[in-house]
């Protein structure tokens, strides 16, 4: 009695009482929506696999969170994902940034397979592999670019308003995640490091260069994370620990996570020395938190535009489907107790800059990056 009781619930559910089903099959909630499943499975007027329906009841619960964040990936998509985030595949040459119909270009590398199709920095990718991009995730919306080298990817994307699309062929593309030069600010000889994403092993980077530009003669510094979209948290712990000797960096926290405080760790590069970080609207999640410590610890000005305003972290959860939610988890707060913004659904506040400065698109020069140097240019000696 007991293994078809099991049976019927499990294959049968909508024959039994409600009561009955509920204890067989589990909560009342759980049931209907597996009801509901089989009912439309059953009654609709053309056959759709269970499968799907399931794939798109998820789907749906995620979308209903309003959370631009949080997302589900079919089994096939998550085997994409993963795939996507191997050091093996590659992609076409391009940093970009979240934009709600798909992804904003924010440089093209020299060289690259992107440069050659034409797609310029400011241009908006709004479809990719057959996927139209509108509404999804930048990890998700990359994951369809992404693939191994010698493949071909149909990319459709939008210059100066125009709709432009190319067959394109994926290589594998090396990523500059540090560039360094020496400036002149006043008397002083700047150290100008640009950090274009935390990726693994990216801290490491970033010490190189401010050792080399202390070397030189650097006696201020400025760390350019604009455009930067984030990253590994441990690499933002590290890198703002170039900077600061001890201390709080960020608090993290979750309903479903535990509380965790990261601090500065080893001995700070630069302990001193005057420190601009030059940030603009392009600036999240990492790299806010990396600017929000410099910022509540008085170690740094700020200068730039708003940043994006991203307060919160995801988590994969791994599904029996061979899917996966990436799932809004917990918030960040800076040292002094700020979070970001955003929750997931509206953009955030993001970090005022301590002067605005915002470059002309009119114009070659970087007045950002002038800003950042005149800046500097009453605090350090040469």
């Amino acid at each position: 009695m007991l293994a078809f009781g099991i049976w019927l619930g499990a294959r049968h559910p909508g024959w039994l009482p409600g009561p009955v089903r509920a204890v067989l099959v589990g909560d009342a909630s759980s049931a209907v929506v597996r009801e509901a499943i089989d009912d439309v499975s059953r009654t609709y007027y053309r056959e759709i696999p269970k499968e799907q329906l399931a794939d798109n009841a998820i789907e749906g619960v995620v979308k209903r969170l309003d959370d631009r964040f949080s997302n589900y990936f079919t089994a096939a998509e998550y085997k994409r994902f993963k795939e996507s985030q191997n050091s093996e595949f590659s992609g076409i040459g391009l940093a970009v940034s979240e934009h709600r119909r798909g992804l904003r270009v924010e440089e093209v590398y020299d060289g690259s397979p992107a440069d050659r199709a034409g797609i310029a920095p400011g241009d908006i990718v709004v479809a990719a592999a057959g996927h139209d991009l509108t509404g999804r995730s930048q990890d998700e919306s990359v994951s369809f670019i992404k693939g191994p080298p010698g493949t071909e990817v149909k990319v459709t994307w939008l210059h100066d308003g125009a709709r432009r699309t190319k067959v394109i062929t994926r290589s594998t593309v090396s990523v500059p995640v540090v560039a360094s030069e020496l400036e002149r600010a006043g008397a002083c000889k700047v150290g100008v490091v640009r950090l274009a994403q935390f990726s693994s092993g990216a801290h490491g980077e970033v010490y190189a260069a401010l050792r080399k530009a202390k070397k030189a003669g650097a006696t201020g510094f400025v760390l350019d994370l604009r455009g930067n979209g984030g990253g590994l948290v441990n690499e933002a712990q590290l890198v703002a620990s170039a900077f600061l000797p001890d201390g709080v960096i960020v608090t993290t926290r979750g309903r479903a996570v535990r509380e965790r405080t990261l601090r500065a760790s080893g001995d700070p590069v630069v302990p001193k020395q005057p420190l601009v970080v030059l940030v603009d609207k392009h600036t999240a999640s990492a790299s806010e938190i990396v600017t929000g410590a410099l910022q509540d610890r008085h170690r740094a000005e700020v200068v730039g535009t708003r940043t994006f305003g991203k307060g919160v972290f995801q988590q994969i959860l791994e599904l029996s489907n061979g899917g996966a939610l990436d799932i809004t988890a917990g918030q960040y707060f800076t040292p002094s107790g700020r979070n970001l913004g955003g929750r997931g659904a509206r953009p955030g506040s993001g970090i005022s800059p301590d002067v605005m400065a915002m470059d002309d698109p009119k114009t070659k020069r970087d007045e950002a990056k002038a800003r950042a140097l005149s800046v500097l240019a009453s605090s350090c000696r040469g």
